[in-house]
Formats: C-alpha cells, sequence, structure tokens
C-alpha cells in the first residue's frame, strides 16, 4: 500500500488512498540528490535545490519543472524569512546565504568562533526573525580536515549580530523544524536515525536539561531521518527507515508512512493555496501527496 496505515489516528491526517504524484525526476543523476523544497506562496510554484548539478529548480503546478537559478553554491536546505526573502544553506560557500529581492547576495553566516564553518545542511526562520540551522562535517573527508571540531545547531540573531552554537553533541544534525507554537525545537540526526526534541527558551537558546528522544526513525528498510516539517496540530513529518515519509504525532508515535517508492525522502515542504499538499524530494525525484491538516506556513512577501 502506498499509505502504510499503523494506526487509525492517521486517517484524520491522510487518506488511505491519497494519489502520490511525481512531478519531475532524473536530478543529480547517480549521485543525487534532489533537496530542499519551499513553496512559493506568491507566486504558486516550488523551488528546491538540485545539488550535485548545482541548480536550484522550479515546479510549476500544471507547466512542469524548470532551472530557476545556477550556479547556486550547491544549495541545501531552502526557506524563507519574515519579508520573503530566500534563505539558503549552502555547502559549496559553507554559509547561510540570503537572495534579496533586488537579486544580490547577503551572507548571514558562514564563521563560528574565527572558523569556517562545516557544510550547512537546513535552515529554518522563527516567527522572530532569527534563524537556526544545522552544520554536520561530512565523513567523505577526515574530521581533521574541517576547522570546525563538532558537527553544531546553531541560532543566528534577528539582527544578524550574534551565532551561539545550541547542541554541539550530534553526528549528523540534518532537518529541523519547530511547533507550531515554537515551544519545542525538533533536530533529526541522521547518522544515529533519530528525532530528537529540545524545549525554547525565552532568550532563544535551548534547554539541553530537558532535551528528550522525540522518535526513533531506524529500520530495517532504507532511509534515514532528512528534512521535516510539521502541521498546525503539531504532527511531525520526516523520512526514516522504510523507505518512505514518517507522519508522526505530537507525542512521536509513527502513525503511517507515505510509501513512495523513492530509497529515502531527503526533504519536503507543505505548499498549495491552502497548504495541504505535501511536497516531497528524494535522491532524483519530486514529488506530492494531497493532506488534510494544514502545514505551518511558510512567509510570503
Amino acid at each position: 500500500m502506498p499509505i502504510e496505515k499503523l494506526s487509525d489516528a492517521l486517517d484524520a491526517i491522510i487518506d488511505g488512498d491519497a494519489p502520490i504524484v511525481e512531478h519531475g525526476s532524473g536530478f543529480g543523476g547517480s549521485e543525487g540528490p534532489a533537496e530542499g523544497p519551499v513553496w512559493w506562496s506568491d507566486g504558486g510554484y516550488l523551488l528546491f535545490s538540485d545539488i550535485h548539478n548545482n541548480r536550484r529548480m522550479r515546479y510549476t503546478p500544471g507547466s512542469g519543472v524548470t532551472v530557476d537559478a545556477e550556479p547556486v553554491n550547491r544549495h541545501n536546505g531552502l526557506t524563507r524569512d519574515r519579508q520573503g526573502r530566500l534563505i539558503a544553506a549552502e555547502h559549496d560557500g559553507r554559509r547561510i546565504s540570503r537572495l534579496e529581492h533586488d537579486g544580490s547576495t547577503t551572507v548571514l553566516a558562514n564563521q563560528f568562533q574565527g572558523r569556517q564553518l562545516n557544510r550547512p545542511n537546513d535552515v529554518v526562520v522563527k516567527s522572530d526573525g532569527s534563524i537556526y540551522f544545522t552544520d554536520p562535517w561530512t565523513f567523505r573527508r577526515p574530521r581533521e580536515q574541517w576547522e570546525q571540531t563538532i558537527s553544531g545547531v546553531y541560532r543566528l540573531s534577528a539582527d544578524l549580530g550574534t551565532l551561539t552554537l545550541l547542541v554541539a553533541d550530534f553526528v549528523v544534525p540534518n532537518g529541523l523544524a519547530f511547533s507550531p507554537d515554537e515551544s519545542i525545537l525538533y533536530v533529526n540526526d541522521s547518522r544515529r536515525g533519530i528525532i530528537r526534541a529540545f524545549d525554547v527558551q525565552d532568550d532563544g537558546t535551548v534547554s539541553l536539561a530537558t532535551q528528550r528522544l522525540f522518535a526513533d526513525l531506524r529500520g530495517e528498510r532504507e532511509g534515514v531521518p532528512d528534512g521535516m516539517k510539521v502541521d498546525v496540530e503539531g504532527n511531525v513529518y520526516c523520512g526514516g527507515g522504510g523507505g518512505g515519509l514518517h507522519i508522526m504525532n505530537p507525542g512521536g508515535e509513527t502513525l503511517g508512512i507515505v510509501v513512495h517508492g523513492q530509497p529515502a525522502t531527503t526533504n519536503l515542504c507543505f505548499g498549495g493555496d491552502d497548504w495541504k499538499t505535501l511536497y516531497f524530494t528524494s535522491r532524483n525525484t519530486v514529488g506530492s501527496v494531497p493532506v488534510k491538516i494544514a502545514g505551518v506556513p511558510v512567509p510570503a512577501q
């Protein structure tokens, strides 16, 4: 079954026969992956990264997939800030950047304590304008060749003046997302196959004392936790073992898996006029499935 139901509670979130549609394929060849989808609500299209080919792609419903920009420093995770500007985690630039409305690029963060960041992976913007991102080191190079000694989770203040290391004990921090009221920050560790939950404090940092395991997504089938999003009722959506897209309730229980036929889900986002279309990327494809609960909207211009 394309929709693998593990709990009757899944019926309130997605239909068991919901159509899973592929919108494009072949991104990145054997290297892949497609990544970082973000819905551009004021334009009615989806942007996503084609990392290996160093392109940002655009999918417009009814018109298909086109190249939006290239080269782009091998963008990975993408989102928008409160002013509707594109925020990108750049692999080649090893930085977090912002695409201004006039087309110019502003570097938001590329160093911590005087040392170059590793390779920012995913990024999310809080309602106060502060920016949170993950910065894993890659196993393709020995760890001693990186300037940073840790794989970190960071917060950049809204005024861009302060970069704070929030958590330093991840192996490969990857996707991250806030609960609807922004009281919880979820961060997954792709290497360990888990999602951790952190209480967000008044100053925007997270409590290490109350951190907890939210979900263990290891399994016998392919796939690891990667990009992650949350709907308006607090359900969490993420790739994981099983080769599909896991849907979890706010307590961390997996209610079901969208089995889209690809080995892994690299990232996802909500979109459409009502934010009830769940777009997802895999190593080589971009697709979507309709859901019943809207995702937390990404700001428009």
